[in-house]
């Protein structure tokens, strides 16, 4: 394989796109590499972790039908260490690639690219749809913070898409709390639900742009592809049930009361500096006009928050852990946010004034 006088980024990209799916350590050494191969005139350039595919394509033309690999992370690194400006060669025949730019030359081990694994695309395509790139972007990012990690429930460690008649909500708790957003969507589909994995909504978050250009997903027989700009994703989906998030989410919470969003997360973070490390608690008492936000710590250090709040009912105090107040207060983007209550056992509600496209459920926590 020989690429000549090509600028450092047209290779850097396309590799940046990819890598971010190469695992550090790996049982085959391959999937270390990232596949290089010219097809139709141009470069492909793709990485696998076998649960998910990512291919790049660049407008680099070389000698049609030729590939290799090439270790993901030090090829990747070259390229970043390089001036801006540099211009680079590449030459790779036998089990060698030689990367030269100007005085620099790096000898890099390849392994063959027949070895190399590839996800093969399921046949059976089931619904299409297309969307701009930023409405996919937003969707994801109204929930992907409430993802479990490491949960043995496997299937919470994802997210749920759910394509409806014109409307594709997406759907992530960790069992503490659970966020739900939706976009309208141009078309009339039957109803599907697939759950996206934790990594592929992050590697999704990190590649989409917020731009208007279209990104387009294939729903297939346990696999989706996602196509946009000159990137194509293609994942396996969690086999499992997701539960029944409508169930989860409160209706006729009496308590309620609107409050500037910036206002509330700026006092939450002063508080979050004395709360308690391992346990996270704050408690919110709410009382005719004003919010209380009271943290405690084990060295018996506390903070007090104020707040005034539009609000005459009866009063409340509940505790909830603060890091997931946090999270959804920083990934909305409104500058009002609505609570609802019930009593100190009960779920709150939080929502945007206006909008009925978000809704966050949080479970109360004993302080």
């Amino acid at each position: 394989m020989q690429l000549k006088q090509v600028a450092r980024d047209a290779l850097l990209k396309p590799l940046q796109a990819v890598a971010g799916i190469v695992e550090r350590r790996h049982t085959l050494p391959i999937l270390a590499n990232v596949l290089l191969e010219q097809k139709d005139g141009r470069l492909h350039v793709t990485a696998t972790d076998l649960e998910m595919q990512i291919t790049a394509v660049a407008e680099l033309a070389g000698k049609e039908g030729q590939a290799t690999t090439v270790g993901a992370r030090k090829l990747q690194e070259l390229l970043r260490a390089l001036p801006d400006d540099a211009t680079i060669n590449v030459d790779a025949s036998g089990s060698r690639m030689t990367v030269r730019a100007g005085r620099s030359r790096f000898n890099l081990q390849t392994l063959a690219a027949a070895d190399y694994p590839r996800i093969s695309l399921g046949q059976e395509q089931l619904q299409t749809l297309s969307l701009p790139q930023k409405d996919l972007r937003a969707l994801i990012k109204l929930a992907e913070f409430a993802m479990a990690q490491q949960d043995i429930r496997y299937y919470l460690n994802g997210m749920l898409l759910v394509i409806d008649k014109d409307s594709l909500q997406a759907v992530a708790t960790d069992g503490h709390r659970l966020s739900w957003a939706g976009i309208s969507v141009t078309g009339d589909y039957a109803r599907q639900e697939v759950i996206l994995p934790r990594k592929t909504v992050l590697e999704l978050s990190k590649l989409l742009s917020d731009v208007d250009d279209p990104v387009t997903l294939d729903i297939l027989a346990n696999q989706v592809r996602f196509r946009f700009g000159n990137v194509e994703l293609v994942s396996k989906v969690v086999d499992g049930k997701f539960p029944d998030y409508n169930r989860v989410i409160p209706a006729g919470h009496s308590r309620m009361f609107e409050v500037d969003r910036t206002e509330l997360l700026s006092a939450l973070q002063r508080a979050a500096i004395l709360s308690n490390e391992k346990f996270r608690g704050v408690r919110l008492v709410l009382t005719a006009d004003e919010l209380k936000i009271i943290c405690t710590n084990t060295e018996q250090e506390e903070a007090e928050e104020q707040l005034e709040v539009p609000y005459k009912g009866e009063g409340l105090d509940i505790g909830f852990n603060i890091t997931y107040l946090l999270d959804v207060l920083q990934n909305l983007s409104s500058e009002r946010v609505r609570l609802a209550f019930g009593d100190a056992n009960s779920s709150a509600l939080i929502t945007m004034p206006g909008r009925d496209d978000y809704k966050y459920v949080v479970m109360p926590m004993r302080i």
